[in-house]
């Protein structure tokens, strides 16, 4: 029983833990923008190559 109140009370590695969670919601939000914005490029892409193909004789 003491052993597992030491290890309750131990904050050893809280640090790291925490940062492990920012930069876990950094990523997430790095990929939600990048989701984002290559659906919008590839719709600009598509719309230019369209016009390209239409002013092409």
């Amino acid at each position: 029983m003491n052993t597992l109140r030491t290890l309750l009370a131990d904050e050893t590695g809280t640090g790291a833990v925490e940062l492990g969670l920012v930069l876990c919601l950094i990523t997430m939000s790095m990929f939600g923008a990048v989701i984002g914005l290559g659906e919008g490029v590839m719709e600009s892409f598509n719309s230019t190559a369209a016009k390209v193909a239409a002013a092409t004789p």
